[in-house]
Order: structure tokens, then C-alpha cells, then sequence
């Protein structure tokens, strides 16, 4: 699903992974759920943006997590 949606472009936005056809930002998205937001909130604040969208910037960070190797300390 989020294949299609979430891409990047050294052109856009510095290269970091952005919703498609948007400057809107993985990180933008992480950080507006960690301050709070719902995705209701998020949709009314980005009235351009869908809920197909945004849950697959979720999934795109959750993935990129999944595949980080932990060191220890």
C-alpha cells in the first residue's frame, strides 16, 4: 500500500519520504501524533490529505523502525 504513496525526492523536501504529490513529510506526521494529534485532527488540519495517506506514512515509520538494528550500549 505504502509504496505508492509515501516516495522520495532529492528535489523535495531534502530527499526525506513524503506523501505523494504533498510536501507533507513522514516526520511532520510522526511528530504531530506525538504532540497529540489524532489522525482526525491531522485530516482537518491538512484538509488536502486522506486517511489512506496518513496511515501509510504511520506504516512507512513503523516499518523503518521494524528494520532498525539495535546496538548496545
Amino acid at each position: 500500500m505504502q509504496e505508492s504513496i509515501i516516495v522520495r525526492d532529492p528535489k523535495v523536501m531534502l530527499g526525506k519520504p513524503i506523501i505523494k504529490g504533498t510536501r507533507i513529510t513522514v516526520e511532520l506526521v510522526i511528530r504531530k501524533i506525538a504532540d497529540g494529534f489524532s489522525i482526525q485532527d491531522i485530516l482537518e488540519a491538512y484538509p488536502h490529505l486522506n486517511r489512506e495517506q496518513v496511515a501509510a506514512a504511520l506504516d512507512f515509520a513503523a516499518r523503518m523502525i521494524a528494520d532498525e538494528v539495535m546496538s548496545e550500549a
